[in-house]
């Protein structure tokens, strides 16, 4: 793997219809559907890079939970390097770019991109994201059966 380019986000956004990841239009292809990404500028980190582009392209405040696979590709006869970030939601803000953003669910997000190599980051984000919901379940649950168990003592 080469030295790392380019940082972006997979933010997922907790509904009550369960995770929503944000994809937004790609630049220059009207309709195409992606992670927000761009360029490592000097001095800063990939996951800087990841939260930046996140605002810039969405309007989206968003914080960096984990880094995910990296990613090669092509871009305008380029290689780049993409450290991709599982980002969780933390509001909004006023986007630098018009693009147009969707939320979507795992199934409609893996359908709307069209790389593989992205499909297989959304997975890997999905996964730890409902990884992360069964552990927090588990301790509520936990903790009710623990204060049950005072309050019925």
């Amino acid at each position: 793997m080469r030295r790392t380019t380019h940082g972006g986000g997979v933010v997922c956004k907790l509904t009550v219809a369960g995770p929503r990841y944000l994809l937004v239009e790609a630049s220059g292809t009207r309709g195409r559907l992606v992670f927000p990404k761009g360029r490592v500028e000097h001095g800063e980190t990939a996951a800087a890079a990841a939260r930046r582009e996140v605002s810039e392209e969405a309007g989206v405040r968003a914080r960096p939970i984990r880094r995910l696979r990296a990613v090669e590709q092509e871009k305008a006869g380029e290689r780049i390097a993409i450290a991709y970030f599982l980002m969780a939601y933390a509001g909004r803000t006023t986007p630098l770019e018009n693009r147009k953003i969707r939320w979507l669910s795992y199934r409609k997000a893996r359908k709307a991109l069209d790389l593989g190599k992205n499909r297989r980051v959304l997975r890997s984000a999905n996964r730890l994201v409902w990884a992360a919901l069964v552990t927090a379940v588990s301790l509520a649950a936990a903790a009710v059966i623990a204060l049950l168990a005072v309050v019925i003592a």
